[in-house]
């Protein structure tokens, strides 16, 4: 009896402390634990959910669309729901395209109650997951960035990351007005997950709509012409810029090769670069209008000015030569120097004009700064003070050696002379500013124009870029790439061309460059053929009419 007794003292005294240690459990979770609990249950009960803005679409001058927002679907799973993580992966990761362990992996981790397993998704595969009928599985709506015209400008368009925000171009530059205000909802879900209350606690905003001064059919045909040089002469890279010079608007801006927006970070940094304003080379030929047009303006020469020049000049311990473009020496005009494109002249017309006011005319056309365009990027080049000259580099600097330009920069420049003088600051966004300045007299500029005319036409350095019916006015470039050793390499070149059609009132120009081609190297050979190509095909379609 005792014995009994003593079994059942130690049972009710055990069932006390068990009492005792579930009182002090529920104590435990109802003090200290009771706050995360709380988090946890309200957790899987509702959640605070980003609501993306719709993006602003960018659009051409036409209103043709080159970038969008449309909706996509994302795939979200909540792990503690997900009663068979192995076997939900095995379902799910063909429909998502990503691998069997890493959709495992997520699902799997019970400590969260939100989890991302695809973004950007097609509705098509949206609907297959919905088909699935798994518990913790769902699908939201989210935007994703398209371009409907694929690679189109897609250095100067640039790229959104997943997150809807710019990575690059303009999408990064105008981040803030196309990206919106995102908004902010509250979902409530019952106990299987399902959705029993929606709330938006903030209102997204979609972003405001961008217009670009482009027009598609143009950048089309510019690009497919840098296409065709690329195929014709391998070179590293080219670049080419069609704008108006009375107002400034770009309306082509294009990079070869191409790059593709979905995979922009997957390109090389050379590819990504905007090298139309932020590419920097040393011009060549292409810089001898600045000086001629800096020596017009003191007076120092005229174009029918005669210039006696032997083959070579001496300046300090550097001998000038002519380039195979050129010509072998005699009495030139100052015309016939730049239609000829001598070395030897422009740089006896460069001493003549002295340092000082050549360095002034240089920056006058705005070397050695940015233009302004609005394109995120944009170099400065390199142009020296005349306190760092050394005795030859009024030998280099006349003809475009020994500093840097870019190929923006060498378009707005000559935009001036084709304006009358005037250079209106370049844009590529519509109804924006573009301030104007006079950098030449408007004598100066039609004399330089007329010059620049007689590079075209037979004899010239530019034949290549002659079009029936115009008059064409513009110079070709074959400049040396310095080899990074203080001297110039011997198989690396930039070809380039820039021209307009020499109306009175000019309203198409064209820069075309090229970096590195092989085979031909000369900017009357691989340059100025694109920019009659270019040029034959926009001049009608702008409706310019022939003189």
């Amino acid at each position: 009896m005792r014995l009994i007794e003593r079994r059942i003292g130690l049972l009710f005294a055990l069932f006390l402390v068990l009492i005792g240690m579930a009182a002090g459990r529920a104590a435990w979770l109802g003090t200290v634990e009771a706050g995360s609990l709380r988090e946890r249950a309200a957790g899987q009960q509702s959640e605070e959910l980003l609501v993306p803005a719709r993006r602003g679409t960018i659009s051409d001058r036409r209103g043709v669309e080159l970038a969008v927002s449309e909706d996509a679907v994302a795939v979200v799973g909540n792990p503690m729901l997900i009663k068979d993580p192995s076997g939900t992966a095995a379902k799910l990761a063909p429909i998502l395209r990503r691998p069997r362990p890493e959709v495992e992996r997520k699902l799997a981790d019970r400590r969260r109650g939100f989890v991302y397993l695809a973004r950007k998704l097609p509705a098509s595969r949206g609907d297959r997951v919905e088909k699935l009928e798994i518990e913790g599985l769902e699908t939201t709506i989210e935007q994703r960035r398209s371009y409907p015209r694929g690679t189109l400008a897609s250095q100067l368009l640039g790229a959104v990351g997943t997150e809807n925000f710019g990575l690059a171009g303009i999408e990064q530059s105008r981040e803030r007005s196309l990206h919106g205000q995102d908004g902010r909802r509250r979902v409530v879900k019952d106990a299987r997950g399902d959705a029993i209350s929606l709330v938006d606690s903030k209102r997204a905003e979609p972003g405001k709509d961008l217009r670009l001064t482009l027009d598609t059919a143009l950048q089309e045909q510019v690009e497919g012409v840098l296409a065709d040089v690329g195929t014709k002469f391998s070179p590293r890279g080219a670049s080419a810029i069609a704008l108006d010079p009375r107002s400034g608007q770009v309306m082509a801006l294009a990079n070869w090769p191409p790059v593709d927006p979905k995979r922009f970070g997957e390109a090389s940094a050379y590819k990504r670069q905007n090298r139309a304003v932020a590419g920097s080379y040393e011009p060549g030929s292409t810089f001898k209008p600045v000086t001629i047009s800096g020596a017009l303006e003191e007076r120092v020469a005229t174009p029918e000015t005669p210039w006696t020049i032997g083959p070579t000049i001496q300046v300090a311990d550097r001998r000038i030569r002519e380039s195979t473009e050129g010509t072998g020496g005699g009495t030139l005009t100052t015309s016939q120097i730049l239609a000829k494109s001598s070395n030897v002249g422009t740089v006896t017309i460069g001493l003549k004009l002295g340092k000082q006011r050549f360095d002034r005319w240089v920056r006058r056309f705005g070397f050695g700064g940015g233009t302004g365009v609005d394109v995120p990027g944009e170099a400065t080049g390199i142009v020296p003070e005349p306190a760092e000259y050394s005795g030859s580099s009024m030998g280099n600097l006349p003809i475009g050696q020994g500093l840097a330009v870019t190929p923006i920069q060498m378009a707005a420049a000559y935009s001036a002379i084709a304006n009358g003088g005037v250079l209106r600051q370049p844009h590529v966004i519509a109804g924006a500013k573009a301030p104007a300045r006079r950098v030449i007299a408007k004598r100066t500029a039609r004399r330089v124009s007329k010059m620049l005319e007689g590079v075209t036409t037979e004899g010239g350095t530019g034949e290549g870029a002659q079009i029936p019916g115009y008059a064409i006015a513009g110079k070709t470039g074959t400049a040396e790439k310095p080899d990074g050793q203080g001297g110039y390499s011997k198989s690396k070149y930039v070809a380039s061309f820039i021209g307009y059609e020499a109306s009175r009132d000019p309203r198409l120009l064209i820069a075309v460059v090229v970096d590195e081609p092989q085979g031909s190297i000369y900017g009357g050979d691989v340059a100025a053929p694109a920019f009659e190509q270019i040029a034959t095909f926009a001049l009608p379609y702008l409706r310019i009419p022939p003189e």
